[in-house]
């Protein structure tokens, strides 16, 4: 139920841009994308994000973000997806296939965890000393 609740959750934020922003330290438009839920690696899970993406996308390349924002028109953009957690192994590999097709559109693809305080079962990176 709980991951149900997640993925439909997610269909709700899918014509939502979190945060529209200007990074004057890199002149990028920021769009983020806030990912607050434990992930899973179900199919409606990854379909919600890859469609969230998708709706990122147009609003960039289908002139919606020059329209509403006329400053930011023409700056190269970022998108941040901003996670408590970890992506699971699926999520990271379908984040892979986004990032490989934004670098053709000139958008950078950032994944910012937010809350990691230490790995779980599933991480396979070294014990770090504190």
């Amino acid at each position: 139920m709980k991951g149900e609740d997640q993925s439909a959750n997610m269909k709700d934020q899918t014509g939502v841009i979190d945060v529209i922003a200007h990074d004057t330290k890199t002149a990028e438009v920021v769009l983020v994308m806030n990912e607050p839920n434990e992930w899973d690696d179900s199919d409606e899970r990854l379909l919600a994000l890859q469609e969230r993406f998708n709706a990122y996308v147009s609003f960039l390349l289908d002139g919606e973000m020059a329209e509403a924002h006329p400053e930011l028109a023409g700056k190269p953009a970022r998108i941040e997806l901003r996670c408590a957690r970890m992506p699971h192994s699926r999520a990271l590999e379908l984040l892979g296939l986004i990032h490989d097709q934004l670098v053709f559109q000139e958008i950078k693809l950032e994944v910012v965890i937010t809350e990691q305080t230490g790995c779980d079962e599933d991480c396979d990176c070294a014990p770090q000393d504190g």
